[in-house]
């Protein structure tokens, strides 16, 4: 018989396995989830910048995913997904990133078409200044959409740029960093897409 030591020992044991499974059980719940809802959030975005993709989820099959630490921002994979209607390839919606906001990095999206025309862009995440460069928030300035309909002519276009440099773009006052990385990080997305043609056909790597 065992004695009541191992009996106690037995019972700690089952139920320390048991726990086990109970955490793993609920991880892998709480994990499908959030990333249901980091879809969801995902699509929303993409839906603001181009409307017409409302309640097409495919989108967010084909898709991409590249390194580019000095055009892209970043020393990770990004993520571009690609929007074809009737088999034309129509826009590339990709993840990039102004490594040098005035409080650190800004992660943006924007929506390059091929011809380096930008769609629309919206910034994902920062950390800048309240009531400064925050403004690059489209809920709390109509700036961000100043890039609608412009066009990157080439990497040495210098219109693509803000005032204070010589090009095209407004600066907040008292706050022209931010809105300076963010018009070079959208830049560079588009020279991205000019120096890769390949991105049309390469198949999608990253699923959603």
């Amino acid at each position: 018989m065992l004695s009541s030591v191992a009996k106690n020992a037995l019972l700690l044991g089952t139920a320390a396995v048991l726990c086990v499974f109970a955490v793993a059980a609920v991880n892998e719940i709480t994990k499908t989830e959030i990333e249901q809802q980091q879809l969801a959030s995902k699509l929303s975005t993409l839906v603001e910048v181009m409307p017409e993709l409302a309640g097409q989820t495919d989108i967010l099959n084909d898709c991409v995913a590249v390194l580019d630490t000095q055009l892209l921002g970043k020393d990770a994979q990004q993520k571009i997904y690609r929007y074809r209607t009737d088999g034309q390839l129509k826009a590339y919606l990709m993840e990039t990133t102004a490594p040098d906001g005035y409080s650190g990095a800004i992660e943006v999206l924007a929506a390059v078409t091929p011809d380096s025309e930008i769609i629309g862009v919206r910034v994902l995440s920062h950390k800048e200044t309240p009531g400064l460069g925050d403004k690059i928030e489209l809920r709390k300035n109509p700036w961000i959409l100043s890039f609608n309909g412009q066009t990157v002519a080439s990497a040495d276009d210098k219109s693509f740029a803000v005032k204070k440099d010589g090009g095209q773009f407004d600066q907040f006052a008292g706050a022209t960093i931010t809105p300076r990385a963010v018009v070079k990080a959208v830049k560079n997305a588009a020279v991205y897409i000019q120096q890769h043609p390949e991105l049309a056909t390469l198949p999608a790597n990253c699923g959603a």
